[in-house]
């Protein structure tokens, strides 16, 4: 990280001093696997069953909000309507947020694997003084047990942001700016937000950084690394370009299949940096 000041403002050169990473379907759960789980299970026990993709649709958005906007899906609110007889209210959401809360404590533990690569990558980022920092839209609540676990396997931000520690989740800026300000970033152009959600991209773009959205291991597939690992070369590329064209849309300036192709991309910001180009 540079501490000279006539590298700021207009003059601002780079390099990269701060990356921040979003957890499940980024570093760990490849696929994104936990909250999807949870979601149907809380919708499961309600007696109105959703699907994978109803779950998967708002993600990166916060959990609570989260169950709202799956709640406002036009098929998931006639299912509602039709097995409870009302619309739901905000005493069903508060239902249904205590029982993904309660449900996602184990499905986070099951699903908590590091990503092939995550922790070489982590690595060496920090051979090269890049601050760790990340971003989540789970609460802190829920990152007390996470993080340990991601811990235990060798992982551990510098600076962490739950959506329970800002004003406004994604996709507003709140939780990456955070990270920069802990994380002592003398400009937003040295931020690099790795992301495998649309709106956690969008956020990175409204906070002026540089946005990589996670193709394979992230949301937008879906699928497990066994799943994922089971598909041909056409299958998968397939794929990969509906998930690419997704996060593109989102505002990503570069994508990549997993956390472990992250290296490459830090040198070409660098190099653009250089160069005088910014986010």
């Amino acid at each position: 990280m540079t501490n000279n000041t006539d590298n700021l403002g207009h003059n601002f050169r780079g390099p990269v001093s701060t990356v921040i990473f979003d957890w499940a379907g980024t570093v760990l759960d490849f696929g994104c696997i936990a909250p999807v789980a949870a979601f149907c299970a809380a919708f499961a026990e309600e007696g109105v069953p959703i699907s994978e993709a109803e779950a998967r649709e708002p993600m990166g958005a916060a959990k609570r909000e989260h169950l709202e906007m799956i709640l406002a899906q036009p098929a998931v609110a006639e299912r509602w309507q039709a097995h409870k007889g009302s619309v739901c209210t905000q005493a069903d959401v508060d239902r249904l947020y205590a029982a993904f809360l309660r449900i996602d404590e184990v499905q986070c533990e099951r699903y908590s694997a590091l990503i092939p690569g995550a922790l070489e990558t982590i690595a060496a980022l920090r051979s090269r003084d890049i601050a760790i920092g990340s971003t989540t839209g789970y609460p802190r609540s829920v990152m007390d047990g996470l993080m340990p676990l991601a811990k235990a396997q060798g992982y551990e931000p510098d600076h962490c942001v739950t959506v329970s520690d800002v004003k406004r989740g994604r996709p507003y800026p709140d939780m990456v700016l955070d990270n920069a300000i802990a994380l002592g970033a003398s400009d937003v152009r040295a931020c690099v937000v790795v992301d495998d959600s649309p709106t956690g991209l969008v956020s990175a773009r409204a906070a002026g950084m540089w946005a990589i959205g996670i193709i394979a291991s992230g949301n937008e597939i879906g699928l497990s690394l066994a799943e994922w690992q089971a598909l041909d070369e056409k299958a998968q590329d397939g794929h990969r370009q509906r998930a690419r064209r997704a996060l593109l849309e989102a505002g990503a300036h570069y994508t990549i299949d997993t956390i472990a192709d992250l290296l490459p991309v830090i040198e070409a910001i660098n190099g653009r940096l250089q160069a005088g180009e910014k986010p």
